[in-house]
């Protein structure tokens, strides 16, 4: 199997680097309480590794948090832009599947919005490598709303767009589940957590246009379909401000 952090898909985020630091959303503080409350320890002085960090939007947190995390990404973009935002966080090139980190060597191993680019019957015995017996590997994922009318009808015209069909239960995190599980190696426990925030159309859009599909997809199609989402949102949304609406899914597990 082709590691999929070599997909064209993948590699896509490098030249949107920029873009995806600006526009995408980051994650409520409720997600780090769920996290140390399930793992039963503090982030502060944690010793993290944040595995495909992209620009380090999950990284900030954990750092902010008081963790001593160190970022792997494979992307030099996004790695560029990671140094460029957070300097004073060290970061090494590196995937799920081969994790440059030595055996035993962490408190906490996380994914934010990333483990789907992972071989599990690669990343979960490297999971177990790299953390300490007690040491939690935790996967977290931003997933749209999708009882929330208008985000609902948004996901549709993207899955038309794109000519997909909708996973059982609207949105990611049961595929996600479903595919950390079946190792059967490791216990998960899952959390959901529901937040929003208030943007601008145009940062909404961006942030659409920074995911995969979008970005290998070809530019005038893309440019297409986000004009007819901005006339649409503009009646929605007259004041220019969208509210996004997302239920953060977090798998944790214990190593043994």
């Amino acid at each position: 199997m082709t590691p999929a952090s070599s997909t064209p898909r993948a590699l896509s985020f490098d030249p949107a680097a920029a873009q995806y630091a600006a526009n995408r959303p980051s994650y409520p503080a409720a997600l780090l309480e769920a996290i140390e409350e399930t793992a039963g320890r503090p982030l502060a002085g944690a010793r993290v590794a944040d595995v495909g960090a992209g620009t380090g939007i999950g990284t900030a947190l954990l750092h902010a948090r008081g963790a001593r995390v160190v970022a792997v990404e494979p992307g030099a973009g996004m790695a560029e832009q990671f140094r460029r935002d957070l300097p004073d966080v060290p970061i090494v090139r590196g995937d799920g599947n081969h994790l440059p980190l030595a055996t035993a060597s962490l408190d906490l191993l996380t994914y934010a919005q990333s483990w789907h680019w992972t071989d599990p019957d690669r990343s979960i015995p490297e999971a177990l490598r790299v953390l300490r017996p007690g040491g939690a590997l935790a996967l977290w994922w931003n997933a749209a709303a999708l009882d929330v009318p208008w985000i609902d009808a948004q996901t549709a015209r993207v899955e038309r767009h794109f000519g997909l069909e909708r996973a059982v239960g609207g949105n990611g995190d049961g595929t996600h589940a479903a595919l950390a599980a079946a190792d059967g190696r490791l216990d998960f426990a899952h959390r959901r957590i529901r937040w929003s925030r208030r943007v601008p159309v145009d940062t909404h859009l961006a942030n659409i246009g920074s995911h995969s599909l979008f970005l290998v997809h070809g530019r005038e199609s893309t440019d297409a379909f986000l004009d007819g989402e901005r006339r649409r949102l503009s009646a929605v949304f007259p004041d220019g401000v969208v509210e996004e609406t997302y239920d953060v899914g977090l798998l944790l597990a214990i190593r043994p």
